[in-house]
């Protein structure tokens, strides 16, 4: 490795130098998954030593786990004013920000799973900051305030099928799922469930 290349990211210091490293790290990852996900392919793709991602993360799972956080972004909720619409909405967010990140997780990280131990739905639950309400338990009880749904208990279960049923089509297709389908989810499946009224 040049004295030059060695240099370049040695300037960089705390968060600047940490974003950088986890960037080249997210890119390795996607290029080759996690059987090429090493310390040695990160660090030259990042134009640093081996030590330097070791100093931060001992472990090739804590280096993954780190990578991961930092492009696991929140989804955001809509608050337009009707159940339907924000349902729509939010599955329309999550379909544009989580299609490759679902297709990368179940597909690259199939060795990860393996040596682990753990599964897809576990390392989702890492990733998601603890203590938040799910997205649709907020969409629902934003329609309960509203008038628009009874306020009556709902499990886990029926609050989140919409996302559930989105993940399925995810994995199944390894692409975005079609605006058509998110509104047949909602209109066919979800509301109904809720006892909403249907929609024309």
């Amino acid at each position: 490795m040049s004295l030059e290349r060695e240099q370049g990211p040695s300037r960089r210091r705390g968060a600047e130098l940490e974003a950088a490293l986890l960037d080249a790290a997210w890119d390795v990852l996607l290029e080759h998954g996690y059987h090429g996900f090493t310390y040695e392919a990160i660090a030259a793709r990042a134009g640093t030593s081996r030590p330097v991602l070791y100093r931060r993360w001992p472990q090739r799972d804590d280096l993954l786990l780190a990578t991961l956080t930092r492009h696991w972004r929140p989804i955001a909720v809509p608050d337009t004013g009707s159940l339907r619409e924000d349902a729509i909405g939010f599955l329309r967010n999550a379909d544009a920000d989580r299609a490759g990140m679902i297709t990368l997780m179940s597909v690259q990280l199939v060795e990860y799973f393996q040596d682990a131990g753990t599964s897809l739905e576990e390392l989702r639950d890492t990733l998601v900051p603890p203590g938040l309400p799910g997205p649709f338990e907020t969409i629902v009880a934003r329609a309960v305030e509203r008038g628009e749904l009874p306020d009556v208990p709902r499990s886990s279960r029926v609050l989140n099928l919409p996302l559930d049923l989105l993940r399925h089509d995810m994995l199944m297709t390894m692409r975005a799922v079609p605006d058509e389908s998110i509104a047949q989810i909602v209109d066919e499946v979800w509301l109904p469930l809720l006892g909403a009224p249907a929609h024309p």
